[in-house]
């Protein structure tokens, strides 16, 4: 990953070079940006870039850890407005419309990712598959607190919804999608207290 810089804060140039990449990659895309881009609009050098990152991948794989880091803070702030474990499931939905709402929703970081890295060896494809892997036992956790049946085939079912709504929540209706992917959640979420 990264290199490491003095002390626990990251320096100022690291997060503008990071926050630059972050907002063209999720934009753009990830290979059709070059690194004299990011340098230039980040307003820093060629030798800051590469003080902070060993290269172009080495800040992709930052950008997902960032990108990582937030879903993660995302999901524990939704749970923990949640009174039950079915509120839970409910709020950690909801908190996943309120992004495909959001001004500027360009689909899922990591989904968009792993189309422009499709090798299953490649570190950024690799830290797609871990974050979706924690996302998926995240979800299979919640559901497991609803109901006394195994929950594995609701958590995959529930991450599908995810998937689905996030792809087509940046090219139709975003408030069609978000309704629709809430009922989805919720008729998982009866058929487990229903289990």
């Amino acid at each position: 990953m990264s290199r490491s810089t003095k002390g626990d804060a990251p320096s100022e140039a690291r997060t503008r070079l990071l926050n630059t990449a972050t907002r063209i990659f999720y934009s753009e895309g990830i290979h059709s940006v070059g690194v004299d881009r990011i340098i230039e609009e980040a307003q820093v050098t060629r030798a800051t870039l590469y003080r902070h990152f060993s290269g172009k991948e080495d800040l992709v794989l930052a950008y997902l850890d960032q990108a990582d880091q937030g879903i993660r803070a995302q999901l524990t702030a939704a749970q923990d407005n949640g009174q039950n474990a079915s509120d839970k499931v409910r709020a950690v939905a909801r908190s996943i419309a309120d992004g495909i709402r959001s001004a500027g929703f360009r689909g899922c970081a990591f989904l968009n990712a792993v189309t422009e890295y499709p090798d299953p060896e490649h570190p950024i494809h690799q830290a797609v598959l871990a974050h979706r892997q924690w996302f998926l036992d995240t979800v299979t956790d919640l559901l497991a607190h609803i109901g006394d049946t195994p929950a594995e085939a609701a958590g995959r079912h529930f991450a599908m919804l995810r998937d689905g709504a996030m792809a087509a929540g940046c090219l139709f209706d975003s408030e069609l999608i978000t309704e629709t992917f809430l009922e989805g959640v919720e008729g998982i979420v009866q058929a487990r207290s229903a289990a």
